[in-house]
């Protein structure tokens, strides 16, 4: 005899269509605000990217890459970004650049101060943690359903579901290296009086900073993996050439795209390391001094 139990079907599904829905006419006044905005910031970036000859900027950002980590990412960087144009990419580039940028922005002006709340306080940590297993386990592709829902179809989207999908090593590393901080500086400081807003700022994120720049790294990287997703939703940019080759068959296009992915990916990558390790350097100065 086999015990043959069908549970009710739970509609997860139409409980969060019935949220969207009512979102987008109770708020549909904020998603045009964000969208505006959004649409305006990344449109504002490309054409500053995209103003100076391409051969210029490479310059610039050979220069940067030198200064922050070497003549080896330097030349990188300078061949790289050659490469890039040659391929007849640049705009494309430039375009996945810019929403990248934005998305780490606002991915970041969330993620810190979300950080620092749940390094400070434990009910937001508990409640916070949950959410960000959530949205780390969530597939990427789900982002977009909301999104384009919200903001129609453009790099709006694309923005949002890059921020979404990016955001949770932010936070997690915020946290993780507030509460990392010695205890006996946080006393030390207690004791001579300092208010918490100081601590804070003069103690725990000066030497959790390696660990926030470590989730700055993380985030930006997992922004720009969203590029050709976001591509599906008419971001446009490297994704919208990677998606061409896939819909084509196109082995040379898609390739070509996904080389010029990588090249941003390790100048993006290696630019933020250098930035952390710097941090790094200052701490252990100011803890020497």
């Amino acid at each position: 005899m086999t015990l043959d139990v069908e549970l009710p079907r739970v509609p997860v599904g139409d409980w969060f269509d019935s949220a969207v829905t009512w979102l987008t006419d109770n708020l549909g006044w904020l998603f045009d605000a964000i969208g505006t905005a959004v649409e305006g910031t990344v449109e504002g970036l490309v054409s500053l990217l995209t103003s100076p000859p391409a051969l210029v900027l490479t310059a610039v950002f050979a220069l940067i890459a030198l200064v922050l980590s070497g003549w080896r990412l330097g030349l990188f960087t300078l061949l790289g970004f050659a490469l890039i144009e040659s391929m007849e990419l640049w705009e494309p580039a430039m375009d996945s650049l810019a929403l990248v940028l934005v998305a780490a922005l606002v991915a970041v002006l969330i993620a810190i101060p979300l950080g620092i709340a749940a390094a400070r306080n434990d009910m937001v940590s508990s409640i916070v943690r949950p959410v960000l297993d959530l949205m780390q386990t969530m597939p990427a592709f789900v982002y977009l359903i909301p999104a384009i829902f919200f903001f129609s179809i453009g790099v709006v989207p694309g923005v949002v579901a890059t921020v979404i999908f990016a955001l949770p090593p932010g936070v997690r590393l915020t946290e993780l290296g507030i509460r990392g901080v010695d205890a006996e500086m946080v006393e030390a400081g207690e004791a001579f009086g300092t208010p918490p807003g100081r601590i804070l700022v003069r103690i725990q994120i000066p030497l959790a900073m390696p660990s926030i720049m470590a989730g700055i790294n993380q985030l930006i990287m997992l922004a720009l993996s969203m590029v050709v997703i976001a591509g599906m939703v008419g971001a446009g940019g490297l994704g919208n050439e990677v998606l061409e080759g896939i819909q084509r068959v196109d082995i040379a296009q898609g390739f070509e795209g996904g080389v010029a992915v990588v090249v941003l990916a390790i100048f993006l990558d290696r630019i933020t390391s250098a930035l952390s390790k710097r941090t790094a350097v200052a701490r252990a100065k100011a803890q020497v001094a």
